[in-house]
């Protein structure tokens, strides 16, 4: 007999963190390959997180998460999104990433499948692996034809991907490594047809606020959905807050899971963090917000360093991110990412992730790809993308 799920036996490192090993922390390296930037959290967030735990605030809270901060998501909701959400809709089971797990238990087990937009970050498919489902992979075209070139999401892929074991829809919008920003009809059009087949859906907005358009958040599946759609929408403290090493995140879910919900983040967590909590609300107050816009401005900065670094290149391109941090770039004549990225750790100083790690496993277009983290010191930036073209020269 097997100790072990034959699931979890089959899980393999993903290529960001086999790179990263390689030299985290060590001084000399200029480090691309997360998606962080190199701010640390604002004061005012970590001094609210202190003063919590001078006020003793070390206990068990809510499992769902304290009310003045599910109040204040509610809040945030209403200024970003213009979507009045329920109480009984957030829930905080830890980390974005246990919300994401916690999602994907609500809806599949072994022997269903979830249809996933690719390129994605990895632990999406490695978390869904992990309960048994099978994954299958909807890939957005890269379309270098047309001006200026974009990634384009083909709603066909999906459908065509779904059958009568297909329990969920993924969708990062926007994504991660794209930056690609899904345009509301597509979202109407999974929608309608999510209700009629009955699959949920589950949308990681952690990046909507981090958007290049003016607007103050990517269209969302909170402005469509109803209270009771099987509609289930990730937000994280992480990205636009700076807040990374909290591990806090949120989930809104369908109204009706809200007892469901308290006893499953009471079996997978026992609810988030007491003392971060406090952070996190005031990571939601005004001087947060004005944090927000500032980090906004950071990454919109280091975008246009990279724009800049990639015009004058040959062998470098990439199709420029509407939303989110990162640049998805496509090398000319690459054909292994992972081994390219552990050079670049090796020979130049620098580290990416390799385009290998987003999937689909196997596809041969990922490994023509790295991606970079641009919310960075715009000096830091713009030496580590000279490292990197200084050692693609050689190789």
């Amino acid at each position: 007999m097997k100790p072990i799920r034959d699931a979890i036996e089959a899980l393999e490192p993903n290529g960001i963190g086999l790179v990263a090993m390689m030299a985290l922390g060590e001084p000399d390296l200029i480090p691309l390959w997360f998606g962080e930037s190199d701010l640390v959290t604002p004061a005012f967030v970590r001094e609210a997180a202190k003063k919590a735990l001078d006020d003793g605030k070390t206990f068990y809270s809510s499992s769902r998460g304290i009310l003045p901060l599910r109040e204040a998501i509610r809040d945030f909701h209403k200024r970003t999104v213009g979507s009045d959400v329920g109480l009984d809709r957030i829930s905080m089971p830890g980390a974005a990433t246990l919300a994401v797990v916690t999602a994907l238990q609500i809806l599949a087990e072994a022997g269903d499948n979830v249809v996933v937009v690719s390129p994605i970050w990895p632990s999406i498919f490695q978390a869904a692996q992990m309960i048994g489902a099978e994954v299958r992979f909807a890939r957005l075209d890269d379309d270098w034809r047309s001006s200026p070139p974009g990634w384009h999401l083909d709603l066909e892929k999906i459908f065509s991907q779904c059958d009568a074991r297909t329990k969920a829809i993924f969708i990062a919008s926007p994504g991660n490594p794209t930056g690609w920003v899904m345009k509301r009809a597509d979202q109407q059009a999974v929608l309608d047809f999510a209700r009629m087949r009955g699959i949920g859906i589950i949308s990681d907005e952690v990046y909507g606020t981090l958007v290049y358009d003016g607007t103050s958040h990517a269209p969302s599946f909170l402005q469509i959905a109803e209270p009771d759609d099987n509609v289930f929408v990730i937000n994280s403290f992480s990205k636009a807050w700076a807040m990374t090493g909290w591990r806090i995140g949120w989930l809104v879910h369908p109204a009706r899971l809200e007892q469901q919900l308290g006893v499953m983040t009471i079996a997978n967590n026992t609810g988030p963090t007491s003392f971060a909590q406090y952070g996190a609300l005031a990571a939601l107050t005004p001087k947060g917000d004005a944090f927000r816009a500032d980090m906004l401005e950071r990454c919109r900065a280091g975008r246009e360093v990279v724009r800049k670094f990639i015009a004058g290149q040959n062998r470098i391109r990439w199709i420029r991110p509407e939303g989110a941090f990162y640049g998805f770039l496509h090398m000319d004549g690459l054909t292994d990412s992972l081994e390219f990225a552990r050079a670049l750790v090796e020979k130049a100083r620098v580290g990416v992730a390799p385009g290998s790690a987003f999937g689909p496993p196997g596809a041969a277009d990922a490994d023509s790809f790295v991606r970079i983290c641009f919310a960075q010191d715009p000096a830091l930036l713009a030496e580590g993308l000279s490292r990197i073209e200084r050692a693609l020269a050689t190789m």
